[in-house]
């Protein structure tokens, strides 16, 4: 599901590349890839993908907020209550890399991958392109998303955290720059018991009498 998200975001920014700078976009111009495992390859000796945006998963934060719903679902039509483990909200660190060879071309990119999603920080099932949702998709349908909100926030972070990043993905700096996906839900749907509703409430108040 996690890279189903990804490859739904991936081919929207495409999608608006090709449609708002009438420039035709190579299918891997911009993708979701490990950036780290070039860096380590060989730095700039190759190993990594030149003149492409390269989405990077960096890190993976649970929603606390979110962590304590009930777990139950109730029916009101058959009188009945589901029990099933709540999904698992996460928000993910996404660092967007623009690895061209061109300085001032990478720099033109990652601009436009900023003004993309300052324009549009939301995409949900409703407001994607059907194609979008289906190209490159996971095979199994158990790892697609059926229903999703995905909301991009711009992260700022330290020179320190920037340097711990890139320490450890191994390599020198390209231009780049960090968001938070947030709110993938993960979920499983395995429900462990089944019940019926308590319809009603009786209680018999019973004195006891002196002896």
């Amino acid at each position: 599901m996690i890279s189903h998200g990804l490859t739904i975001v991936v081919n929207e920014l495409k999608k608006h590349l090709e449609a708002a700078y009438s420039v035709p976009v190579s299918n891997d111009a911009v993708q979701a890839g490990n950036l780290a495992e070039g860096l380590a390859a060989g730095g700039n000796g190759g190993a990594v993908p030149r003149d492409k945006l390269i989405f990077t998963l960096v890190n993976i934060k649970e929603e606390k907020t979110l962590k304590n719903l009930p777990n139950f679902v109730r029916n009101d039509t058959t009188l009945r209550a589901t029990y099933e483990n709540p999904p698992v909200f996460l928000n993910f660190q996404i660092l967007v890399t623009a690895t061209y060879s061109n300085y001032n071309n990478a720099l033109l990119m990652l601009s436009r991958a900023i003004r993309f999603f300052q324009s549009r920080n939301v995409f949900t099932q409703d407001d994607v392109s059907p194609s979008s949702i289906t190209t490159n998709a996971p095979e199994n349908a158990l790892d697609r998303l059926d229903s999703f909100k995905l909301i991009f926030d711009l992260c700022s972070p330290s020179m320190e955290e920037v340097n711990h990043l890139w320490g450890t993905l191994g390599g020198k700096q390209y231009p780049f720059v960090i968001y938070m996906m947030r709110m993938l839900d993960l979920k499983y749907s395995s429900v462990y018991n089944e019940n019926s509703l308590i319809k009603e409430v009786v209680r018999d108040i019973v004195h006891k009498t002196e002896s």
